[in-house]
Parts: structure tokens; C-alpha cells; sequence
């Protein structure tokens, strides 16, 4: 009887070889989390459970890793449709005379829900829990998220010039602002205003984008000189930096994310660590772009918050933030010359919490902590290629990859369980991508 009342009930009890909470940092040995309603409720060690906890569930994962759901902070999902039609071919030459012809012939919100299918799927089993995405149709892209179960913030595109999906930066931010409103109640959900660039998007529309994020409460995330020559070619022009211009037009602040942002210039550093902006470190697709490698020690150590993405498929081929994290630790180390730049539990972080924070979701997922939402990926360490393991969070940056996790939670539901999607069936998403390779070749 006293046993009873001292314990309360929950859904379910996760036992660990080991928990990494990413905050505080550090490793938990032989722990359970401890999940109810979606939310975790504990962490506490394996031993102590049954003392204070009844689970309607328990899961025991004898030689796993627990840790946060990844967030990946910089995605064009249905570009998945894409991947490989255009490698090896610089950033201009690629967008202008291979995606967007490609683009005009064949984007549909029919289109953007296949690919969004596809890139949830390959992220789930990647461990990503969270995405932040931008491109046409975002109502598209909606309906699918919540089909896969995946959380999203949703970028609603704005170009001033035209597509199929609107006209002009008026009708970009209409058909935006109504697939919000469509589905701004989604509890998985979250929108931005996403102007494309600064060379895509002039200071009128930029004006208009301000406007409506102020009035809206919305964040404003854009590709931020990404290569050199946007960079060079603004200051020759105007004499400002891209980013001084937007910081002039009133675009920056807490809630403005800078994607990629390789390309710094005099002064560019101290408007993003004033204003408190966040980047979003890119590794993968600017090196397989040559667009360069971001000063990423520099931003962190200018206390500037820094995230990682994978872009999309097509500029990358892989949504693989195991992948991201290791480019990132590597690439700032031989960028700087210092063995000690960016370490493992840095990347982890800025893979995880920084991606969430970056969002504004940062009370609500990127790290293991009660209150929390159950957003959980559990990662196999016992495989031969993984032997031995002295430092688990190296190893998750180092040595694991993503063909390592087992099983995925986002809000306590278990979206991938012993390496299989449990919404999604991934034949009939891997047919359909099949009939559009055939379109699209």
C-alpha cells in the first residue's frame, strides 16, 4: 500500500547504457528517461525506478545511447526529389541553369508533398526529430509533416520574381500567410518568413517582410552570403555588406536566422553578436558547392549561436546531421589550424539545442531535461565498427552515424522503432520518388 502511494504512474520508463542531456553537459551512466504525456517527467538512475515510478511501458536498451532529437536548421525537403541531377557544378551555375529551370517545369505542391515524404523519411531514421524548412507550397509541406509526425518550422518563401507558386513578393507572402493560418494550430508546427536572399529579394519586399514579423511575431531566416562574390559584389555596389543592409532595413534581431553566412565582412560578426542573430553552419553543401567554410570558431567565440543544416538533397544528397557533425568539428580544425577547435560536444550541441534554440523551441526540445518534450533518439554503440567506446559524445560525433539508430521519439511517440518508420510506409515513399526521377530526368 505505501509502496503504491509512493509511486506515480507514467507511459513509459527508457533504461540506457547511457543518457547524454547535451544540458547540462555530460554523460548519465545506466539511467531511465522517464516520459508521460509526451513530456519528460525524470532522469534518474536505472536502479531507482520501480522506487519512485509504475510505466505503463518499459523499454530496456542495454548497450544504447539516449540523446535529443536532432535539429536540423536548414532544409529545402522537397529538393529530395532532386538529389544528384546537377553534382559537382558551382552554386550560380547550379541554381540558375539546373534547379530553377527544373523548378518551373515541375514544382507542385503535388511534388513538394512526395519530397517532403521522402526527406522525413530519411531524416526520421536519421535521428533528425525537427526541421527547419523552406520552399514553395508550404500547405504541402505541412500536410505531409503531419502525416510523418515530424516537427517543423515551416520558412514561407518570398522572391521578387515569379514562379509557378506566386507572381511577385505580394503574392508570396498571401499564399504564405494563408498556409499558415491553415495550419498554425498544428501542434508540431511552427512558421518564419523566408525571403530567399538578398540578391533575390529587393529593400521594398524586405520592408514588407519586416513588417509582417513584427506584427506576426514571426522569425525571418535567408540565405546570408553564401558565396564571395554576394558579398563582394553588394559592397561594390553599395558599399554595404548584405547583411548591413538588412540590418539597416530593420531584418535582424533574436529572431533572425542567417543561413550559411561564409562570406562575413568588416563589421559583420559584431551585427550578428549585437543583435543577437543566429547562424546556421552548413558544412556539407558549401563544400561540395566550394562555396567556402564559415568561421564558425569566430561566431561561437563572439558568443553568436550557431546551428547546423543539412540544406537540401540536391546541394548535399544527404540529410545526415551525423554527417554535419563531423564535417563541422573537422572543418573548423584544419580552417583554424587548432586541433582543439569546435570539440565534440560542441558540434553535438550545436546539432541538437543550438538548432533549437536558433528556432525559439528551445524550451521545448534540444536537450533531455523534465518539462521537456519527449523528442529522444536512441543510438547503438555495440557495433564492432564502434569498438571500443571511452567518450560516448566523441563517439556520436567521430564514430557513430546514423545507420546506428534504432529507434526515434518525438513527443513521447515513437516514430522509428528498431530501425523501421512506424507511420510511414518507406517502399510506397521510395515508388513514388522513382516516378519523378523519371519526370524530372
Amino acid at each position: 500500500m505505501n509502496e503504491t502511494q509512493a509511486t506515480r504512474e507514467a507511459d513509459l520508463a527508457i533504461h540506457a547504457r547511457w543518457i547524454v542531456p547535451v544540458d547540462p553537459p555530460g554523460v548519465l551512466e545506466h539511467h531511465a528517461l522517464v516520459v508521460d504525456r509526451g513530456r519528460i517527467v525524470a532522469l534518474v538512475p536505472s536502479s531507482g525506478v520501480a522506487a519512485s515510478w509504475s510505466p505503463r511501458e518499459t523499454i530496456t536498451l542495454h548497450s544504447h545511447l539516449l540523446m535529443p532529437g536532432l535539429v536540423n536548421a536548414h532544409a529545402h525537403s522537397a529538393m529530395a526529389l532532386m538529389r544528384g541531377v546537377a553534382d559537382d557544378l558551382p552554386l550560380r551555375t547550379w541554381l540558375e541553369k539546373h534547379i530553377w529551370p527544373r523548378e518551373a517545369v515541375h514544382v507542385s505542391p503535388e511534388f513538394v508533398r512526395d519530397g517532403t515524404l521522402v526527406a522525413c523519411a530519411e531524416m526520421l531514421a536519421g535521428g533528425i526529430t525537427c526541421c527547419n524548412d523552406m520552399y514553395f507550397y508550404p500547405d504541402a509541406a505541412a500536410r505531409a509533416y503531419e502525416e510523418t509526425g515530424l516537427r517543423a518550422m515551416l520558412g514561407m518563401p518570398v522572391l521578387d520574381f515569379p514562379t509557378a507558386y506566386a507572381p511577385d513578393a505580394d503574392g508570396y507572402l498571401r499564399e504564405g500567410l494563408a498556409a499558415r493560418d491553415r495550419h498554425k494550430h498544428s501542434p508540431r508546427l511552427s512558421f518564419s518568413l523566408a525571403p530567399h536572399a538578398p540578391y533575390t529579394v529587393g529593400d521594398g519586399s524586405f520592408a514588407k517582410v519586416v513588417t509582417y514579423a513584427r506584427q506576426l511575431d514571426l522569425p525571418i531566416q535567408t540565405h546570408l552570403q553564401e558565396t564571395r562574390s554576394e558579398r563582394d559584389d553588394a559592397l561594390a555596389s553599395t558599399g554595404a555588406t548584405p547583411l548591413a543592409r538588412l540590418d539597416r532595413l530593420g531584418a535582424t534581431g533574436p529572431a533572425f536566422i542567417a543561413i550559411h553566412a561564409v562570406h562575413p565582412g568588416p563589421g559583420d560578426a559584431a551585427i550578428l553578436a549585437r543583435q543577437g542573430c543566429h547562424v546556421v553552419h552548413c558544412p556539407g553543401s558549401n563544400m561540395k558547392l566550394a562555396s567556402g567554410a564559415a568561421p564558425v570558431d569566430a561566431y561561437l567565440a563572439a558568443g553568436i549561436n550557431v546551428a547546423l543544416g543539412t540544406d537540401s538533397a540536391a546541394s548535399n544528397n544527404r540529410l545526415d546531421l551525423f554527417a554535419e557533425m563531423r564535417l563541422a568539428s573537422l572543418l573548423a580544425k584544419v580552417t583554424s589550424g587548432d586541433a582543439a577547435a569546435l570539440p565534440a560536444a560542441t558540434a553535438l550541441r550545436m546539432a541538437t539545442l543550438n538548432g533549437a534554440k536558433a528556432l525559439g523551441l528551445d524550451g521545448r526540445i534540444g536537450s533531455l531535461a523534465p518539462g521537456k518534450d519527449a523528442d529522444v533518439v536512441a543510438v547503438d554503440l555495440s557495433a564492432v565498427e564502434l569498438a571500443p567506446c571511452y567518450d560516448p559524445v566523441s563517439h556520436l560525433v567521430h564514430a557513430a552515424g546514423r545507420e546506428h539508430v534504432t529507434d526515434v521519439w518525438i513527443q513521447g511517440e515513437r516514430l522509428f522503432a528498431q530501425r523501421a518508420l512506424t507511420r510511414l510506409d518507406a517502399a510506397a515513399i521510395a515508388a513514388r520518388a522513382a516516378l519523378w526521377r523519371d519526370r524530372i530526368a
